[in-house]
């Protein structure tokens, strides 16, 4: 698909007043809330700016999440699984997701999708530009970019660049911080070699690097698959270490057949239950900015869209917008296991192995979505030592205390 370019007649220089929103960072967090303010007829004929270095987006990344239900987004699904697998060593399991649907997004689909639906809105305006800061007077937000500025009675925030957090990882702290990073490649082979209704989320059986590391295989059909190198871990790798573990990976598994590399992509997420940035009003911080990543996992679409709706549905009733979304006995379980994993008090594939083989997908994903009730909580739980874990939330509880 071409990549979006916003119309001539509608850059910020053809408005000088107050926009109503102003959203900094064109990324996943800061287009799924414009997508959703357009898509609400009682917000969509606000004057909207969104500011973002740049609107030429290439297919930089894919999202995979689970829904037990069609989404909002659900006609950029290029595909679905209904089955997953988790293997280590001896140990190899495949589970039914039912009632949820395990999707994925391309990143040029979703850019290009939110991009040209709200090209349709007149009261929508772009600024391509590198934002120097935000901050307030008494009434306003104010956006500062090189060679101009805007003010806004709402901003909401997004940016938070990946150098930054990684400095703000290496510092001291009482907080454990991790990185979920990864490389992917998107192979195709000269003959079937995949099942592509089974989407392998955790193979463990590579090399852990002194963390927690799995293959991550998600075949799109019997030839193509993207096979990501996944790790938890206090580092980032160099670029080359990440392909070695996929060739190696391959080679083992597919030997002597013939593939090539269509399409690379590269990440790090931070795994970490400390706050980036607080929400200030008028300035509100959104997804990674505003800890929608969940902390044990680095889980991220599913939240931010849960965030997204929260925001939203501030702005419809005209209440004060609350953007915290990890504010549930969730948010201490994540606090836990970060803990296990920082201080590597018990394997990590260990960890995922015992839940992964003890436990209905649909539990773990209501889990790791934190929808679960409490009974639910308890059975994934009791999947664990307690030798291990009771320890480690006295700790954790004692430190939040």
């Amino acid at each position: 698909m071409n990549a979006f370019k916003p119309m001539e007649n509608n850059t910020n220089s053809n408005y000088d007043g107050i926009y109503d929103i102003i959203i900094a960072g064109a990324g996943c967090s800061g287009l799924s809330l414009l997508y959703s303010i357009l898509s609400t007829p009682v917000l969509n004929n606000q004057k909207i700016l969104l500011i973002d270095r740049s609107f030429d987006k290439s297919n930089d990344r894919t999202w995979c999440f689970w829904e037990a239900e069609a989404g909002i987004f659900e006609s950029l699904i290029c595909k679905k699984w209904d089955r997953i697998s988790v293997h280590k060593n001896s140990f190899s399991r495949t589970l039914p997701t039912d009632p949820f649907i395990y999707k994925m997004i391309n990143g040029l689909d979703f850019y290009n999708h939110v991009l040209n639906f709200a090209k349709q809105f007149a009261n929508v305006y772009w600024q391509e530009a590198n934002i120097t800061s935000i901050d307030k007077d008494a009434e306003n937000a104010i956006v500062h970019w090189e060679g101009g500025m805007a003010k806004g009675k709402k901003v909401f925030s997004s940016l938070l660049p990946i150098d930054q957090l990684y400095s703000i990882s290496q510092k001291s702290t009482d907080t454990p911080f991790l990185w979920q990073h990864f490389k992917g490649h998107l192979v195709e082979f000269d003959s079937n070699v995949f099942d592509a209704n089974v989407a392998r989320l955790m193979d463990f059986n590579v090399d852990q690097k002194g963390a927690t590391g799995f293959m991550y295989v998600l075949p799109l059909t019997n030839r193509k698959a993207l096979v990501e190198y996944t790790l938890f871990s206090k580092t980032i790798l160099q670029p080359a270490d990440y392909t070695v573990e996929i060739n190696i990976y391959l080679e083992k598994h597919f030997p002597n057949v013939n593939y090539e590399i269509l399409h690379e992509e590269m990440g790090a997420i931070p795994m970490t239950t400390r706050s980036f940035a607080k929400s200030s009003p008028p300035i509100y911080v959104i997804g990674t900015l505003g800890n929608a990543v969940k902390s044990s996992t680095g889980y991220a679409f599913h939240f931010i869209q849960e965030q997204v709706k929260q925001i939203v549905t501030s702005l419809v009733n005209e209440k004060e917008v609350q953007t915290e979304i990890h504010n549930t006995r969730h948010q201490f379980y994540d606090a836990v296991l970060l803990y296990i994993l920082y201080y590597d008090l018990m394997d990590g594939s260990e960890i995922f192995k015992r839940i992964f083989e003890k436990n209905k997908a649909t539990t773990i994903f209501k889990f790791l979505s934190n929808t679960s009730t409490i009974w639910e909580d308890f059975r994934i739980m009791r999947s664990l030592p307690t030798r291990t874990f009771l320890p480690a939330a006295i700790k954790v509880l004692f430190r939040r205390g």
